[in-house]
């Protein structure tokens, strides 16, 4: 079994979008489980922005439950908090990481994947980015690197 953040559009506008010809949608990371036949394990996830409920379907695809305002089956942060150990738990909360960030990180924990992953923050200045990525080493031993590196614009396109 394997962990994957992905994309999910939503069809909510977010407010400085709303007033635009063409509104952009917007999109929030879910964390997903693809299961031994490459399957992705089907999961409900909350909006980040106005609430509504998706059904997870496969990677950057989902479909909208509808009728459904409150789903207390959904994984929350207070949920995952007890199961990590406390540094674990110290570092998420300091980079105020978002759910997707929690459940990889469980997802390593709950699996042995010592040596694996997840990238914490990610800033961009200008042509440059920079990322902070936690990688847990085993289930006591952490690591934290930051790495910069130079952004390429690969040619002018048009979205249509």
């Amino acid at each position: 079994m394997i962990g994957i953040r992905h994309l999910i559009q939503c069809h909510c506008v977010l407010p400085q979008y709303r007033k635009s010809e063409n509104p952009i949608f917007h999109k929030f990371i879910v964390f997903s489980t693809i299961d031994e036949n490459e399957d992705v394990l089907s999961k409900f996830v909350e909006c980040n922005n106005c609430g509504v409920i998706h059904n997870i379907t496969d990677i950057c695809k989902s479909e909208i439950v509808h009728k459904v305002e409150d789903v207390r089956s959904i994984i929350t942060i207070d949920d995952i908090i007890p199961t990590l150990p406390p540094n674990i738990v110290s570092i998420l909360s300091s980079h105020k990481s978002d759910i997707s960030i929690w459940e990889h990180v469980k997802f390593i924990y709950d699996n042995d994947r010592w040596g694996d992953s997840v990238t914490i923050a990610r800033d961009q200045v200008g042509d440059t980015s920079q990322i902070k990525v936690l990688t847990i080493k085993s289930e006591n031993r952490v690591k934290i690197d930051s790495h910069a590196r130079k952004d390429e614009i690969l040619g002018e396109y048009e979205l249509k």
